[in-house]
C-alpha cells in the first residue's frame, strides 16, 4: 500500500497552519504545503473543502478539515492510520 498525497491548504501568516504543519512534520509524512494568499487559490480551497478557513487538509481525497480537527484525530488515535492510508473515511 502506497502513502496517500497528503496537501494543506495553509498560508504564511497563519498560526494554525503552523501548528498543523508542525504534528504532520512531527508525524513523519511528507505532505504539500499549498499557499492559499490568492484570491484564486483560496477559491479553489473553498470549492473543494466547503470551508473558509485555513488550513485545510487532504489525505487523497479524504478531506480532514484544519488544525483542530486533525489534533482531534491524533488524540483519538484516529491520525496515524489515515495518514498511511489504512483508513481512507471518517467515522
Amino acid at each position: 500500500m502506497s502513502n496517500p498525497h497528503i496537501r494543506m491548504y495553509c498560508t504564511s501568516f497563519c498560526p494554525y497552519c503552523t501548528r498543523a504543519s508542525t504534528l504532520l512534520k512531527n508525524k513523519g509524512v511528507e505532505f504539500e504545503k499549498i499557499d492559499a494568499s490568492t484570491a484564486e487559490v483560496w477559491r479553489q480551497m473553498e470549492v473543494e473543502s466547503n470551508q473558509s478557513t485555513v488550513p485545510q487538509i487532504f489525505v487523497g481525497e479524504l478531506h480532514l478539515g484544519g488544525c483542530d480537527d486533525i489534533y482531534a484525530l491524533e488524540r483519538a488515535g484516529q491520525l496515524d492510520a489515515i495518514l498511511s492510508g489504512e483508513v481512507t473515511t471518517l467515522e
